[in-house]
């Protein structure tokens, strides 16, 4: 089987950047046609920085990365430094990029590159905001039937909000966004916080990478041990977890994942739920499925797959 042909959109974020090493990990399975930055954890200025850092962590200074959208559709932008720290890259020490930022913008690419290439062949895997994706299917609304899939980290449903009570971050941040790209007609699955806070960087699991004894091990203990100090303060959990490197475990292993392909709509009106992902898991409406709606991890085949893998780089 040739690689699965992929663009990450992403707002790194130390998760974020564990989905993309994780990814240009696995060469033999999936090919980064380019990364795209958004908005999202930190302004894009921080995390078109940051992609170019991960790529050089990783080796690959090859991957183009392209800056997107600087704000959400018709919101202003709230970030997570609270989170992710002040650089959205907090705890290991790592150099500024080398490597040059693209000059196209990140909606150019993913509309160019989607017509380019023959449908049904590049998938999507936004990890933060969705205000990339949306801006390009509303600039050109043909590439939507085009998109192979559309794997996203977003979301909740039975854990419902992180950053309110009703809303997961990404989608809360530009909900408008997620509405358009929920009624794409693209293929999507979904990824939410029901799955990812199961997969925690437990004590032993932190200690396996940094075992590895490569900066790449070294520097992904040093993220996840900053990351963790919220959720546990947070959570009471065991960890951090880590959301967006389940989107390419998704990938690389669907196995290890269950879910139900349901209608999800997106809140978009109201102050009490904004951003809420209502996904009609036990069919009680009349509404048209339109998502794989994941709902169980296997944590541990998850991150005995991520150690391997991180080991590569």
């Amino acid at each position: 089987m040739p690689p699965r042909r992929i663009i990450i959109d992403t707002d790194p974020g130390q998760d974020d950047a564990v989905a993309i090493l994780l990814a240009l990990a696995s060469p033999e399975e999936i090919e980064v046609l380019g990364i795209t930055a958004v908005a999202g954890n930190v302004p894009l200025t921080l995390t078109a920085r940051n992609a170019r850092i991960v790529c050089e962590l990783a080796g690959r200074p090859d991957i183009r990365v392209f800056a997107g959208c600087d704000r959400p559709l018709a919101r202003p932008l709230v970030t997570a430094e609270h989170v992710h720290g002040r650089t959205g890259l907090d705890g290991p020490e790592l150099p500024e990029p080398r490597m040059a930022l693209e000059e196209a913008h990140a909606v150019d690419f993913i509309v160019e590159t989607l017509r380019r290439e023959a449908p049904g062949t590049v998938t999507l895997c936004p990890l933060g905001p969705l205000t990339n994706i949306a801006t390009a299917f509303r600039r050109a609304p043909d590439i939507a039937e085009r998109v192979a899939g559309i794997v996203l980290m977003g979301g909740a449903y039975f854990e419902v909000g992180n950053v309110t009570p009703a809303a997961e971050f990404n989608i809360h941040v530009d909900p408008e966004a997620a509405d358009i790209v929920f009624r794409s007609g693209a293929p999507i699955t979904v990824v939410p916080l029901d799955v990812t806070h199961r997969a925690l960087v437990t004590p032993a699991r932190n200690a396996a990478f940094r075992a590895l004894g490569t900066p790449v091990g070294l520097a992904v203990a040093q993220m996840t041990e900053f990351f963790e100090r919220f959720d546990k303060e947070k959570y009471g959990a065991e960890g951090a977890p880590l959301h967006d490197p389940c989107v390419i475990a998704y990938l690389l292993r669907p196995a290890l994942f269950a879910g139900r392909h349901v209608n999800v709509e997106i809140e978009t009106t109201s102050e009490l739920t904004l951003g809420m992902t209502v996904a009609d898991w036990w069919g009680v409406t009349d509404r048209a499925p339109n998502a794989t709606f994941l709902g169980a991890v296997d944590a541990e085949g998850v991150f005995t797959l991520l150690t391997e893998r991180l080991g590569r780089l």
